[in-house]
């Protein structure tokens, strides 16, 4: 099973890191909001690895058999070591490239809260929020808990289903 993960993990987690390198240098040609869908379509298709290790799992170890249990394991070991590679890309690339990220994001919301109509008490409560959030990369726990969270989740959901989709019990 180690083989496997890791080598699913890794690349998936290597083209998560390659997409990530090949689109921040255009964020601020594509905006944000279209940033967003880039990076979580270039997510699930790095986290669709998932199901292939997963059947890899099933028809090379489990001799074509897998319980919902493990694949499960598999799927969300390999979800990991993908959401690992993606937060060390993204360290990265925010000290490296982008180490005004958050100033960006920040005027990005606040700007797109005062195009929204927003009331003044609204932008300003949003204003404080931005404060803190330009915080996170002064800690720097906190830092790779949000970024290991923003992959995961999507890594969760693909395992869920792969494991659904592809466990096989014996005849």
């Amino acid at each position: 099973m180690k083989r496997i993960v890791l080598v699913f993990g890794l690349i998936s987690g290597a083209l998560m890191a390659l997409f990530m390198f090949a689109t921040m240098p255009f964020i601020d040609k594509i905006g944000l909001d279209k940033g967003y869908i880039v990076g979580y379509t270039g997510m699930v298709l790095a986290f669709m690895l998932i199901f292939f290790g997963i059947r890899s799992y099933r028809e090379n170890v489990g001799g074509g058999t897998i319980t919902f249990g493990r694949a499960f394991a598999v799927g969300i070991l390999i979800a990991i070591i993908s959401s690992i590679c993606y937060v060390i890309a993204w360290q990265i690339l925010f000290h490296t490239l982008m180490p005004d990220f958050f100033e960006k994001f920040a005027a990005h919301v606040i700007e797109k809260a005062r195009a929204s109509g927003a009331s003044p008490e609204v932008i300003q409560a949003k204003v404080q929020e931005m404060e803190q959030v330009k915080q996170i990369p002064n800690k720097p726990f906190l830092h790779v808990a949000y970024t290991f969270l923003e992959p995961f989740p999507v890594g969760l959901i693909i395992t869920l289903i792969s494991a659904v989709i592809l466990r096989k019990r014996k005849k």
